[in-house]
């Protein structure tokens, strides 16, 4: 459904019911989860017609369900208009920037495809489709608990497309998520991934849900990030970390520096050095991911000793960092890259 408690109250005024309706639709949705209006048994005939109504169900489809030998599974979801997006779950997943967990994860999509073209995702490929809505944002976690059987208790926004481009519905999704009311997922483990939306970074730091904060940061350097975040042109490295800065000056909570490791591009000593001084700087902790291999992409991953010196470089300069390990590897784990495969199949031939 994709309603704030507020929201749905509001509706309930609209056509002519009690306010508390909408706490017990609620109920029903993310309590008992059960998404079937003829499945809430206690509203009346009448308010279970008016929501087939005003708010139809749109239920995504599950098109695939991958599984992997390391216990990572993957979702492609069909949207009520044929679009397709992904989910990625990761059952007792380690918590990023190397804290000790055993929750249970899913990365989650906001839009279809993506605007940003950073040229190492398979997200953006065939560019941006639309937004999601709260709606589809939240379902991905029904169905992903549905599916599996276990319940979701930690949230990224690293799946496609760029969340803070997709703000007013991302916040929706953001308040149903954390809610007592919706899915009752503590904020410190609801995590917004952004390739560097400075505007919006300011705006997720007055948000009343007080989520983390992990920045795609891929280059330290302008020149180094320019060459594969074009989104580096617009907001670059000043702007960002000022932005970040005043993230941080209104959360508890530390900064998370994405930086995937592309063989060649910015894996040298001195962009280890330049990613510790800006970690030091925003007080953030570092997450070095080597490259996932896309089809169609030229970029490669750094051989293990490498990625080794790299990280001891950023670490000897007093940041936290750790290498994360890339899950489901064997089941095109990488932002878009289900969704692409998928589209090719349907593709009619020549």
């Amino acid at each position: 459904m994709g309603q704030t408690l507020s929201a749905l109250e509001n509706e309930m005024d609209v056509l002519g019911h009690k306010p508390y309706r909408a706490r017990q639709i609620l109920d029903w949705i993310h309590k008992k989860r059960v998404a079937d209006y003829d499945g809430m048994s206690d509203l009346p005939a009448s308010l279970r017609a008016h929501l087939m109504e005003k708010f139809p169900p749109g239920a995504l489809e599950v098109v695939r369900t991958s599984g992997s030998g390391d216990t990572t599974r993957k979702f492609l979801f069909r949207l009520p208009d044929r679009q397709l997006i992904e989910s990625v779950f990761i059952p007792a997943s380690p918590a990023l920037y190397g804290e000790t967990s055993d929750r249970r994860t899913l990365c989650v999509s906001s839009q279809v495809g993506c605007a940003y073209g950073c040229k190492f995702c398979a997200s953006g490929l065939r560019g941006w489709k639309r937004n999601l809505t709260a709606g589809e944002i939240t379902a991905q976690v029904f169905h992903a608990e549905k599916i599996t059987g276990e319940r979701v208790d930690n949230i990224v926004f690293m799946g496609m497309g760029e969340p803070l481009a997709n703000f007013e519905n991302l916040s929706s999704a953001l308040e149903i998520l954390n809610a007592p009311w919706g899915f009752e997922i503590g904020a410190r483990h609801i995590t917004v991934s952004t390739s560097g939306l400075a505007p919006q970074i300011r705006r997720l730091a007055e948000h009343p849900v007080p989520v983390r904060l992990a920045i795609s940061l891929h280059g330290a350097t302008d020149d180094v990030r320019g060459q594969i975040m074009p989104v580096n042109k617009k907001y670059p490295l000043a702007d960002l970390f000022d932005a970040c800065e005043y993230f941080s000056s209104r959360r508890k909570q530390k900064l998370g520096l994405e930086y995937i490791l592309i063989a060649g591009v910015n894996d040298s000593p001195e962009q280890a050095r330049l990613l510790a001084k800006h970690a030091r700087r925003l007080n953030a902790k570092v997450n070095l991911i080597p490259y996932n291999t896309v089809e169609g992409l030229p970029w490669k991953r750094p051989s293990e000793t490498r990625q080794q010196n790299f990280v001891r470089t950023v670490r000897a300069g007093g940041v936290v960092a750790t290498i994360r390990r890339e899950k489901g590897h064997d089941i095109d784990a990488a932002c878009g890259q289900l969704r692409l495969r998928a589209e090719d199949e349907q593709a009619p031939t020549s």
